[in-house]
């Protein structure tokens, strides 16, 4: 890998006194430097390095290409991170269902773990409840693929999508405002200010609100659409530079989502596709908007205590109110529902991680060891009315769940072979301890609500320890190729949709899986060609496995340590500067994930029924962008991309049907003029832009919902940006 990785901390600054001098006027013999590609910067293995040097099948997408694609949030990186899936949970489009190379969680439960992690700044975000939100003041995404725990907070088996927010600036005004307006009444407003207070402190705000109305008209009572967006963020960060060795951070955010529900459409099975539908039954009654608000609190501080070693600390405190609510199928049999669900989470965690990074004065060595402890509190009450059974079930209960981890990485580059070889050795231990409750009570529709009883409770602890090896080579300063061995791990917990008390109280166990992975990274005709590439096999043991338990009520599941499975796949990613201002990127997944053995309770082998759901063999994405030569009108960048997806199993059993989300294809473009010469100071940007051009008709859930059911994915979308900023 790039040998700049191993250098003092102190001597990595050299080469910026070398490009300064680069700067400098030459003489006319001197050839004019030809084009490249800019350096991605990461922090995947918490150091600031670049993507060429990092062992990891990473997708980092900085400000400016979140701009270029119109990411506005979580799941709109469904279309460009290939074997990346981010699917609405039934309930509610505000659960982000995450799976990364086929590992992920179908359900949303508060008592169990997402199989991804998410952080914001290095804080875990426990639950996958709002993560459709929209965020303030994002500087990059990075998205890792495969298991992830050595270097982070919390355990993951499938990987781990970190929100990086901008830093203020010390000593600096900066304003930026954005204006959009588009098809369905969009309208999106998002601020940000950096402002300086004084020599060594300085804060930044962040507000973003948007507004649009759903595709389907609700001809029933209550809101007037199906999948309305109403969302709002904001962010305060203030950094205080201490010492010239230390520097203090504190952020504050809240994000709210009032959307209203996504309509549930009765659909047919696979191969047989329903049309985009514009209006719901006018039986539909009393259509409520959900009500999720997430906030938090972090303190991050950073203490150089040598030019060679620092200690870094992330204390955070996070909580979560969500109310969600949905109607299946109103009209369908009649003026009823097949069924109809509301709930109610309140969730809060307070967390606490240390990290002491360091390396030695050769730079031969680099080392990170790690403490974490986290502790988490909250309750759940579920209202589910099943018409078609005659029933109605509440279903309510609480969770504490505690966590301490101890975690350290050690990288060895050894003089021989001129510093080329790099061997890492990782080690994680965790232990989780897991206590929750349920009581449910189930009486016929129309009698009067009694409080649930038949209580339960379960407490179980796991322990783990995964280790990980690394062993990269630099075949040249451009060139780098490495295999890793990491072992997975995520943790028990209970079923809240269980088929009885008892069954909720045993709870179930961990899952495991031994990932293997051979990559290289590659920068190629004088570094205006990028080649990354990762191929991956996974031993999947013990997974959790969600079962439908009563065919008449499809909101009972339970969940067995059952399957083992193996999982094996490809990414590529590739981008080539062509020539001045004209760049070109594909991005490929290949995914083969099938399950080796499910026993059932009297040991039979099931598998042939299971289904590896949110795993399409193939997805693709394209982009070109030119940027053309200055005009007097200023600077016009177009940026046209398409992605695609082969088809995927949505339904984890065939015994009501395959339920399927067949392959699609998106055609984005963006055309924006930026550097107008009229605008006396600072950067005016316009940018016209579409989605789905083509106004394909495609699925983005499909599922069994008391009938095959689909939620349907965006039409054309067309807008207008406004962007200013000094």
């Amino acid at each position: 890998m790039n040998t700049a990785r191993k250098l003092p901390l102190i001597a990595r600054m050299k080469p910026l006194a070398c490009a300064c001098l680069a700067l400098a006027p030459v003489a006319p013999s001197v050839t004019l430097a030809q084009p490249m590609l800019e350096e991605v910067v990461v922090t995947a293995q918490k150091r600031v390095e670049s993507l060429q040097d990092t062992p990891i099948s990473l997708a980092a997408l900085g400000s400016n290409e979140l701009e270029a694609r119109g990411i506005e949030d979580l799941t709109d990186l469904r279309s460009v991170v290939p074997n990346l899936q981010l699917t609405p949970h039934p309930n509610s489009a505000a659960t982000a269902r995450i799976y990364v190379r086929g590992i992920g969680n179908s359900d949303d439960q508060i008592t169990q773990d997402p199989s991804v992690a998410v952080y914001m700044d290095g804080v875990y975000l426990a639950r996958t409840q709002g993560l459709a939100m929209e965020a303030a003041d994002i500087a990059r995404i990075e998205v890792l693929r495969g298991p992830q725990g050595t270097l982070y907070g919390r355990n993951a088996t499938g990987g781990a999508i970190n929100y990086i927010t901008t830093d203020p600036a010390i000593g600096e005004w900066e304003f930026k405002q954005q204006f959009t307006a588009g098809s369905r009444d969009l309208l999106r407003s998002k601020t940000t200010v950096n402002v300086p207070l004084g020599d060594s402190v300085a804060a930044r705000l962040g507000y973003v609100t948007a507004r649009q109305d759903g595709f389907v008209d609700n001809l029933g009572t209550g809101e007037d659409r199906f999948g309305d967006r109403d969302r709002d963020a904001w962010r305060v960060d203030v950094l205080w530079q201490a010492l010239d060795s230390l520097d203090v951070r504190y952020a504050y955010d809240r994000s709210g989502i009032n959307d209203t529900p996504v309509y549930s459409a009765a659909v047919p099975l696979y191969p047989q596709m329903a049309d985009r539908p514009s209006a719901g039954s006018p039986d539909v009654r009393n259509v409520q908007a959900n009500d999720v608000v997430s906030d938090g609190h972090s303190l991050i501080a950073n203490w150089a205590i040598n030019p060679l070693l620092s200690l870094k600390s992330i204390t955070a405190y996070r909580s979560l109110e969500n109310f969600q609510n949905m109607d299946y199928h109103t009209g369908v049999y009649g003026p009823f529902p097949i069924f109809r669900t509301s709930s109610d989470i309140e969730q809060e965690q307070w967390s606490q991680e240390l990290q002491l990074l360091g390396e030695t004065a050769d730079g031969g060595l680099q080392y990170i060891a790690g403490l974490y402890y986290f502790d988490e509190d909250g309750s759940y009450y579920s209202d589910t009315l099943v018409p078609s059974s005659g029933i109605h079930s509440l279903n309510e209960g609480d969770i504490s769940n505690e966590a301490i981890a101890a975690f350290g990485q050690v990288t060895w580059t050894p003089d021989a072979l001129a510093q080329r070889l790099h061997l890492t050795l990782g080690l994680r231990w965790s232990e989780d301890q897991r206590k929750a409750s349920k009581a449910e009570s189930i009486t016929p529709i129309g009698t009067e609500l009694v409080i649930p009883r038949g209580a339960g409770a379960g407490d179980n602890t796991y322990t783990n320890t995964s280790p990980s090896l690394i062993v990269a080579y630099d075949l040249s300063d451009d060139i780098n190729v490495y295999a890793k061995i990491v072992d997975g791990y995520k943790t028990g917990g209970y079923n809240t949709r269980s088929s009885s008390i008892e069954s909720f109280e045993r709870g179930f166990g961990e899952e495991t899986l031994v990932s293997y992975e051979v990559g290289a990274k590659m920068e190629l005709w004088n570094r205006r060609l990028r080649v990354n590439a990762a191929a991956f096999q996974a031993d999947y043991d013990d997974i959790q496995i969600n079962v439908q338990s009563d065919p008449n009520d499809v909101s009972v599941t339970d969940v067995l340590n059952a399957g083992q499975a193996t999982i094996s796949g490809f990414e590529l990613d590739t981008t080539a500067l062509l020539f001045e201002g004209f760049s070109a990127s594909v991005r490929y997944g290949y995914l083969d994930a099938s399950y080796d053995e499910i026993v059932d309770a009297t040991g039979n082998d099931i598998k042939d029924i299971f289904r590896f759901t949110q795993s399409p063999r193939h997805t693709v994405t394209a982009d070109l962008d030119y940027t053309l030569p200055a005009l007097p009108i200023g600077t016009l960048r177009a940026n046209v991309g398409y992605s695609w997806q082969d088809d995927k199993f949505t339904g984890s059993t065939a015994e009501s049907g395959e339920f399927i989300v067949g392959d699609y294809g998106l055609l984005n473009a963006r055309l924006s003029l930026s550097d107008i010469p009229f605008i006396p100071t600072g950067d005016l940007r316009v940018a016209l832009w579409a989605k789905n051009l083509e106004d394909k008709v495609y699925y983005i859930a499909h599922f069994n919902g008391g009938v095959p059911t689909a939620m349907f994915g965006e039409p054309r979308t067309y807008g207008i940006d406004v962007i200013y900023e000094y």
